[in-house]
């Protein structure tokens, strides 16, 4: 992937992941994006980071201890361990941190 398609590529990720959070409950955590970065701040001061990895190619994505890498693989966000994709992991993170499924990140 060149690195124009890969910015691209990432910028369209962080933007819909921003997107859908603004969306979520602005009681349950606040949203910060900035170039590169989109922050999800919960109630308690816990904070999850998708952020654009660019000497890597890849995107990654922090949720308390755990931490994923994601490679653009078959047209999307993939894990590069088991394959998930990256939106999927975000929405079951978030929503169980509030507790409570949340709609998929369109």
């Amino acid at each position: 992937m060149s690195d124009k398609d890969y910015y691209e590529r990432a910028a369209t990720c962080l933007n819909r992941v921003a997107g859908w959070a603004d969306h979520v409950d602005e009681e349950a955590i606040d949203v910060m994006s900035s170039d590169g970065l989109v922050a999800i701040e919960f109630e308690d001061g816990t904070k999850y980071v998708l952020n654009r990895q660019s000497g890597n190619g890849q995107m990654w994505f922090a949720a308390g201890a755990r931490a994923w890498h994601y490679d653009w693989k078959d047209g999307a966000w993939r894990d590069d361990r088991d394959g998930h994709l990256l939106e999927d992991r975000v929405v079951e993170v978030v929503g169980a941190k509030i507790g409570r499924p949340l709609a998929p990140i369109s």
